[in-house]
């Protein structure tokens, strides 16, 4: 249930041991998926292919899951414009499921929750619909997704997959399935479903507080004069150093999964003052880094208001397509205040599905970005597509590079080397 960048490759996944069904509500990424293409990159065509081949059906048609007994939902659990956990992905998608599901079936659900959220929510609408008893007539698990979108190391293949049940025959149960397809020690099961919930977010919200720390500590470095890369470097040479970078944090994980857990610990009384803060420095970072753009150039005589900008790439991360939650359209949001003139360019985005979702036009081919044009040349995601970038040649006169992500440092090392 839920084909997008976590659902596709778990339905993959389990089609090398069983006869697979992938439900999607969204019939043009239907049609995509049984044309043999996945336009998140994750799967190659020819893993789409041999999925096919293996006899693998994907629809939108609920009633085609009917003869199903064993359900994976894996669909987007959101936060709202007010920064609270959004469930309706979820509860639809529960209530999909409870129209098809029949005695002894077993329902795992892999969407980011906050823990309780699984039986609170999920379990509740499977009841209603289905009109059957919980943990008698069907049962439920929770096993969080671990997709790291680009990441061509950590991938489903290569990472330990956390499983729960609601009762302990059916942890053991949802546990084994899981280990026939993942292998032999590549599963841990986790005493409670809450457990597994708590997982998740905790994992996430560690990043982001991470994250947020050495965002801080950059905007001390650059307040001091000091390189924050020379100062990463010179650190990354203790044995415990963590080498957590600053950044622009988005994506559908560290930047929303601390919420889930910051409401779930309010309804508590209990407050979470950390998480707070590193959310907050996080979601500024966008405005600190025009700020201090606006900074430099002023230090070097010209200024932000009018100039012809050039921002490099949109994604939220490196070397992936995903646009979910990017912070450089804040970026690109802010830098409208000073300048209309704003191109952005990356290459590994579908131009069409950031214009539905942003309404930003995004330039796909380099041959489009003239030479000689833009007052500032702002690099803001670190594709390796970059590291060969004619950056000097597209600046006029005094223009300036603004590198966000501190990746000419890498090519310059590269260029030494």
């Amino acid at each position: 249930m839920g084909l997008g960048y976590a659902g596709f490759p778990i339905a993959c996944l389990f089609s090398r041991g069983y006869r697979v069904t992938g439900f999607d509500i969204s019939p043009s990424r239907v049609a995509e998926l049984n044309a043999g293409h996945d336009h998140c990159g994750d799967v190659s065509e020819a893993e789409i292919a041999e999925v096919l081949a293996r006899g693998t059906i994907f629809t939108s048609d609920i009633e085609s899951l009917r003869e199903c007994n064993f359900y994976v939902v894996v669909v987007p659990t959101p936060v709202d414009d007010g920064l609270h956990p959004d469930f309706s992905y979820l509860r639809s998608a529960s209530r999909e499921v409870g129209k098809v599901l029949s005695k002894g079936d077993v329902v795992v659900y892999e969407s980011t929750v906050s823990p309780g959220i699984t039986e609170e929510i999920c379990v509740t609408e499977l009841e209603r619909v289905s009109g059957l008893s919980f943990n008698r007539d069907f049962f439920v698990g929770y096993s969080p997704e671990r997709i790291n979108p680009g990441d061509k190391i950590h991938t489903i293949d290569n990472v330990v997959k956390v499983t729960s049940g609601s009762t302990p025959e059916a942890a053991r149960y949802i546990d084994s399935v899981y280990a026939s397809v993942l292998g032999e020690g590549r599963t841990w099961q986790a005493s409670s479903i809450r457990v597994a919930e708590a997982c998740k977010v905790v994992e996430n919200a560690q990043r982001d507080v991470n994250i947020a720390f050495m965002n801080e500590i950059a905007r001390v470095m650059q307040s001091l004069d000091i390189d924050m890369n020379e100062v990463l470097e010179a650190m990354n040479t203790k044995w415990n150093a963590l080498r957590f970078r600053p950044g622009l944090v988005g994506g559908h994980c560290i930047g929303v999964d601390p919420y889930y857990l910051i409401e779930r610990a309010s309804d508590r009384g209990v407050k979470t003052e950390l998480m707070t803060a590193a959310r907050a420095i996080n979601n500024s970072q966008p405005d600190f880094v025009v700020e201090n753009l606006v900074r430099q150039m002023k230090a070097r005589g010209g200024t932000l208001n009018d100039a012809r900008v050039l921002l490099l790439g949109f994604t939220f991360k490196e070397n992936c397509p995903d646009v979910r939650n990017t912070r450089v359209n804040d970026i690109l949001r802010i830098m409208g205040s000073y300048t209309e003139h704003v191109t952005v360019y990356d290459p590994w985005v579908d131009a069409e599905l950031a214009r539905r979702a942003y309404g930003v036009e995004i330039c796909t081919d380099e041959k489009q970005i003239p030479e000689g044009e833009y007052d500032v040349v702002m690099l803001c995601v670190a594709h390796d597509c970059f590291l060969e970038f004619d950056f000097e040649s597209r600046l006029a006169g005094n223009g300036m590079i603004y590198d966000v992500k501190g990746l000419l440092s890498k090519r310059k090392k590269n260029l030494s080397a």
